[in-house]
């Protein structure tokens, strides 16, 4: 393992609007989403806006999984950012997608915590 931790950012659309609107299914789903995927759930916290809209984090012992949804566009933004190499993000992206009954899923993966890559920045003063 070269990385830290696996970081996926998802764009899933064409989702059911009903669906992503319902704050219980949503948290209900990311916390499967993280146990499906051999994480270990600490914390689930979300909120629904109005008039309509669903945002929440589930921490794992790992690191998260986070969600916005836009009911009115189909759409959810997805993160999940797993550490170690026990875990695999894309089971939970995956598992999200079915779930969300979305047409459409991309998704782009950044590993986080490549020390040999790293470049040290330092600030300046402004």
């Amino acid at each position: 393992m070269n990385e830290l931790g696996r970081h996926i950012l998802a764009e899933i659309y064409g989702c059911d609007a009903r669906i992503l609107n319902d704050e219980d299914f949503i948290k209900k789903v990311m916390v499967n989403s993280a146990l499906k995927a051999g994480a270990e759930v600490r914390e689930a916290i979300f909120h629904k806006f109005s008039p309509q809209g669903v945002s929440g984090v589930v921490i794992i012992s790992e690191s998260h999984l986070t969600v916005h949804t836009w009911p009115e566009l189909g759409y959810a933004a997805v993160d999940v950012f797993t550490c170690g190499n026990r875990i695999n993000p894309w089971d939970a992206c995956n598992y999200m997608t079915e779930k969300f009954n979305a047409k459409n899923m991309t998704a782009t993966e950044v590993k986080r915590g490549i020390f040999e890559q790293a470049v040290e920045v330092k600030a300046s003063n402004i």
